[in-house]
């Protein structure tokens, strides 16, 4: 018997539908009961699903009314997403998202906390996985810009992760993201949100400078070899 997909694959194929057209801007897509009977998931997990891509900007969720899709095509792919290199991605963060702990701390509230442990504990519980750890990653890392209420920041990141989508980050993954470093990752995660917590800005922002060096140096490794 196959094994029953989860959110962060269910949004994958949404995702491929909304960006190659199956399903077009303004579209309104279908219950979540008839999309949990078409994956063979349960509700939860589209309910998630939608979450995400939501938060990526392709679709609308209107209470009431249903999800509908936001994304449009531009005629161009942008080349500076395209063509960054997985080792220019973690040098962007590292000039954003240790001042966004730091505004997560002035702004976060306790339904924010919430959410970000529920993310922890996601992230914990995939040391096995790879594929799952990094789009539960993506979450954590998009819901923190979020938690500052700065919709430039939020595009910013949100451009940002973009480049986790192209092959040369889906390569890297592979090289880097064993247990070991995924266990490593999600103490760091925690001690982060800790600091969040505690309303320590500066305790954060320097624990995230020392994540995304973790995560540097695990790339670099990976390109050397």
């Amino acid at each position: 018997m196959a094994n029953q997909i989860g959110s962060a694959e269910v949004a994958a194929l949404l995702r491929r539908e909304i960006q190659n057209g199956s399903r077009a801007p303004k579209d309104r897509l279908p219950p979540e009961r008839t999309m949990a009977e078409t994956f063979g998931v349960a509700r939860g997990t589209v309910r998630e699903a939608l979450n995400r891509l939501a938060e990526e900007g392709l679709v609308e969720v209107r209470p009431g009314s249903g999800t509908y899709v936001a994304f449009e095509a531009k005629e161009e792919a942008n080349p500076v997403v395209e063509n960054a290199r997985p080792l220019e991605l973690i040098d962007a963060r590292f000039a954003l998202e240790p001042h966004i702990c730091r505004l997560a701390v002035l702004h976060a509230r306790m339904q924010d906390l919430e959410e970000m442990e529920e993310l922890l504990s996601k992230m914990e519980a995939r040391v096995s996985d790879p594929v799952a750890f990094s789009a539960a990653d993506r979450d954590f890392h998009v819901r923190l810009a979020h938690i500052t209420g700065n919709s430039l920041l939020i595009w910013i990141v949100g451009q940002i992760n973009s480049v986790r989508n192209q092959e040369q980050w889906l390569q890297m993954r592979q090289l880097t993201l064993d247990e070991s470093t995924i266990a490593q990752y999600n103490v760091q995660h925690r001690q982060i949100v800790d600091a969040i917590r505690s309303r320590e800005p500066e305790r954060a922002a320097t624990l995230m400078k020392q994540h995304l060096e973790t995560a540097r140096l695990s790339l670099t490794r990976a390109a050397a070899t």
